[in-house]
């Protein structure tokens, strides 16, 4: 399950960034990323994504992506593997993500930049605040 992960992650490099969507090759910001991926490899979404502005939980410092990771994707206690989703912590929430393509290495989704492959530099490493794998849907 996890190579399918980063294959289709790797699918969508290129995909411009367009907050809140999630159409492969037309735009994407980094939730609509890990939400093509689900559909792709688990199948329909779970739950209903509301609007949100781009400053999302910065005001109330609220860690609702962190509480709906845990609701509908595996916690990895320990270090991510290829395949896992990592939660990074922007300004004092965790609000973003990114799926650990190799060793080393992220496909993320970011304004001025869209889908892309990078380094997980040590800036990142220390943003870090969850990581989750995507559920197994064959069991």
């Amino acid at each position: 399950m996890r190579a399918d992960v980063v294959a289709v992650a790797q699918r969508w490099l290129g995909t411009p960034y367009q907050h809140q969507a999630s159409c492969e090759g037309a735009g994407a910001d980094c939730l609509g990323l890990v939400r093509g991926i689900w559909r792709e490899v688990c199948g329909d979404e779970p739950a209903v994504v509301p609007a949100y502005t781009p400053d999302w939980s910065e005001t109330a410092k609220d860690e609702r992506l962190l509480v709906e990771m845990g609701r509908y994707f595996d916690p990895v206690a320990g270090e991510a593997e290829v395949g896992d989703v990592l939660v990074f912590r922007i300004r004092a929430v965790a609000k973003h993500l990114a799926v650990a393509s190799a060793q080393g290495k992220i496909i993320h989704a970011y304004s001025g930049r869209g889908v892309v492959e990078t380094p997980l530099s040590a800036a990142w490493e220390r943003r870090i605040a969850g990581v989750f794998r995507f559920p197994d849907r064959s069991k």
